[in-house]
């Protein structure tokens, strides 16, 4: 099994917050960042023009831009014998013009020696989770520079490859010494998603349940998520040794792949905490139909409890389940109406204070594992759970029941 770290895709990353020169057209004609001297650091002092990924990520998934473009590194002082002036020049672009004074600018150089630039709307979950991932604490209007190496790498995890899903960085692990099993097991098909999440609990490293729930579903999930991407490489690559008849075939085929990856994440989720309820004896329905047709991931302790006039509402539970929230997390305010405090799981890292607080107000608790409370603000953590707690709070009010 090969697993990556950070070092195998940026070599260094430089991040900053922008300012009104470098956002605004009209008070400066300038196509550079400033601020820029510490970039030396990881970029060298030789002149290079570098292929570049440029991103904006705005309030949502529907506000992201993405275009190419060449950068040119140089010292603008180079003839002067003892002075030097080190630019980099970009040419105007959508991403750039869309930014705005605040907004968080990472330039990373990658394993290939291209640059890839994140900017990031102000005060947004993008931010937050980005100056997670790159441990950026203290952030100015100058470049914050560090290379990727000894203390400032480490292993990517679940959490960590959704971030570099939604900055469109292909994920390099697999897991080929479970290759062979997968294709014995499952030939040349992908399999419903409950029985590869099965197949991942079996052949992941023996956990005590009991004992760390938390640790317990991070590990199923990363694990089944290299056998997802091992197995899918598996049969793509046949297909893409087949052929297509013609364009649309292809097309159709790349979408399939897409709606798979979607969905997938979600349902596994799902299956792994069912499998983790069942095995410690706490009692729920899944997906059962409650008012105007809604249907609950979880209800505590069951569908007929909820639907019993006579049974106490403050010992029912339901529990949304997302593997990542985005704006999605509305969804679950209107489940489940006998019950006024809604529950929530899900596996994506440092959600902004803005979305966080609009939680608290509308009465919705975030579960998540414990490793990544972390990711999140001081301030959150305070009112975040783990699963373990969770399911303490499910048992005694089954308890009660």
């Amino acid at each position: 099994m090969i697993k990556g770290f950070l070092s195998n895709y940026f070599k260094g990353i430089a991040a900053k917050y922008l300012s009104s020169v470098e956002t605004h057209p009209e008070n400066s004609n300038q196509h550079e960042f400033n601020g820029i001297a510490a970039l030396k650091t990881i970029l060298g002092e030789s002149k290079y023009t570098f292929s570049s990924r440029i991103l904006y990520l705005g309030s949502d998934e529907n506000d992201i831009i993405s275009t190419e473009c060449k950068l040119t590194w140089y010292d603008a002082r180079e003839s002067h014998p003892s002075r030097s002036e080190y630019r980099l020049y970009f040419q105007t672009n959508p991403v750039l013009e869309q930014a705005d004074i605040g907004d968080l600018l990472i330039i990373g150089l990658t394993s290939d020696d291209t640059l890839f630039i994140v900017i990031a709307k102000a005060n947004t979950t993008y931010e937050s989770q980005l100056r997670w991932l790159f441990a950026l604490d203290e952030i100015g209007e100058r470049f914050n520079v560090r290379k990727i190496e000894d203390k400032n790498d480490f292993q990517l995890n679940f959490s960590i490859r959704y971030i570099f899903d939604e900055l469109g960085i292909e994920i390099k692990e697999k897991a080929d010494d479970f290759l062979d099993l997968l294709i014995q097991r499952f030939e040349d098909n992908f399999p419903t998603t409950h029985d590869f999440s099965d197949f991942a609990r079996q052949t992941s490293d023996p956990i005590t349940i009991f004992d760390d729930p938390d640790t317990t579903i991070v590990n199923w999930i990363d694990h089944e998520e290299m056998l997802f991407r091992t197995f899918e490489k598996h049969l793509v690559s046949q297909k893409l040794d087949e052929g297509f008849n013609d364009v649309d075939e292809f097309i159709s085929y790349s979408l399939s792949i897409q709606n798979r990856r979607k969905s997938r994440a979600g349902f596994a989720l799902e299956n792994h905490l069912e499998y983790l309820f069942l095995q410690m004896n706490v009692d729920y329905s899944r997906g059962k139909m409650t008012e105007n047709r809604s249907k609950p991931d979880f209800i505590f302790p069951g569908i007929s409890q909820y639907q019993d006039n006579n049974f106490p509402n403050n010992n029912l539970t339901m529990l949304g389940v997302k593997s990542t929230c985005k704006d999605r997390w509305r969804q679950v305010l209107s489940e489940a109406s006998k019950i006024k405090k809604k529950h929530l799981f899900t596996l994506e890292p440092s959600i902004s204070c803005n979305q966080t607080d609009e939680m608290i107000a509308n009465n919705l608790q975030l579960v998540l594992p414990e490793s990544l409370h972390n990711s999140y603000q001081r301030s959150q953590r305070i009112w975040l759970i783990n699963l373990a707690e969770f399911i303490n709070i499910v048992k005694i009010r089954q308890k009660n029941s």
